[in-house]
């Protein structure tokens, strides 16, 4: 089976690289860089398969692969995030993609299904439509049961074990971002974290340091704090820290043919020293191992 490209049946649709010995409280999440295609996906979009992948996160899982050396692990999406979004509730659904009638106890009126962007996206890209037709809820409700809950599962497991291990838990969420987001300079990286709710301030200043010490310019919240995952599964206050790391797309990759540009190794080098910086602020935070145990 390819890594890009169509596929028949891509199984739950993620995989955990990891190290042979956990060494550090620090995950690496990448939710939005898969580029499996479902054959009967393909088939029901009106859009061709290149006009699918600008939604992407692409190449964002390679970006971050480094972290597996420095003792952390690395949970990445195969299903595409035009197909899937677990960077969502889980039933956040948007009504008018469904000929039928959704259950009760979906969300729709969040501001993402607003937009076209709940759990199963009705559009990519500069609101393009996907479907060619209305999607029946029990497909919803199929996707959902099959990769979303699994996904989330070993997203909540791996954070269970940094806990059990080192006394708290670093959930990095890797993301990228159009180069042309907003008006005015574009920043390199901007940093997530929930305007200080989601993680203790030690986390995005070690982040933000060392990117600003490769010479990136690092903004913070603006215009991305944070999306679903770092919320949910940020809380200081139980020393579970997770912060949202968004990367301009430029940086890397032609954004149009979505291929890597020659500057991505310079890109990964900057990031595995940033990881590196950061599993060495989270040392001073850990609890002795023995202790964790108790």
């Amino acid at each position: 089976m390819s890594s890009h490209g169509c596929d028949d049946d891509i199984g739950h649709g993620f995989e955990v690289v990891g190290p042979d010995l956990i060494e550090t409280p620090l995950i690496f999440n990448s939710p939005h860089s898969g580029a499996r295609y479902p054959r009967s996906f393909l088939e029901q979009s009106r859009l061709d398969p290149l006009a699918l992948r600008r939604s992407e996160d692409a190449f964002v899982d390679e970006l971050f692969e480094g972290c597996v050396g420095l003792g952390a692990p690395l949970l990445k999406a195969h299903f595409p995030r035009a197909f899937i979004d677990v960077n969502r509730e889980a039933y956040e659904l948007d009504p008018q993609m469904f000929e039928d009638r959704l259950p009760a106890f979906v969300n729709t009126r969040s501001l993402r299904v607003a937009g076209g962007l709940g759990t199963i996206p009705r559009v990519v890209g500069d609101a393009q439509p996907i479907y060619r037709r209305p999607l029946r809820a029990a497909e919803a409700m199929e996707r959902i049961n099959r990769f979303y809950v699994p996904y989330h599962a070993k997203l909540r497991d791996l954070v269970g074990q940094a806990c059990r291990l080192f006394g708290l838990a670093v959930l990095i969420d890797c993301h990228s971002m159009p180069s042309n987001h907003g008006e005015g300079a574009q920043p390199d990286f901007v940093i997530g974290d929930r305007f200080g709710e989601s993680a203790a301030a030690w986390v995005a200043d070690s982040i933000e340091g060392s990117l600003t010490a490769s010479g990136f310019r690092v903004r913070r919240n603006k215009p991305y704090a944070g999306g679903f995952i770092t919320e949910h599964y940020g809380a200081p206050n139980l020393r579970r820290h997770a912060v949202q790391v968004e990367i301009n797309r430029a940086l890397y990759m032609d954004e149009r043919q979505i291929v890597r540009l020659p500057e991505m190794l310079r890109l990964r080098e900057s990031l595995l020293g940033m990881v590196a910086a950061l599993r060495f602020r989270a040392e001073r935070e850990m609890v002795p191992r023995q202790l964790a145990a108790e």
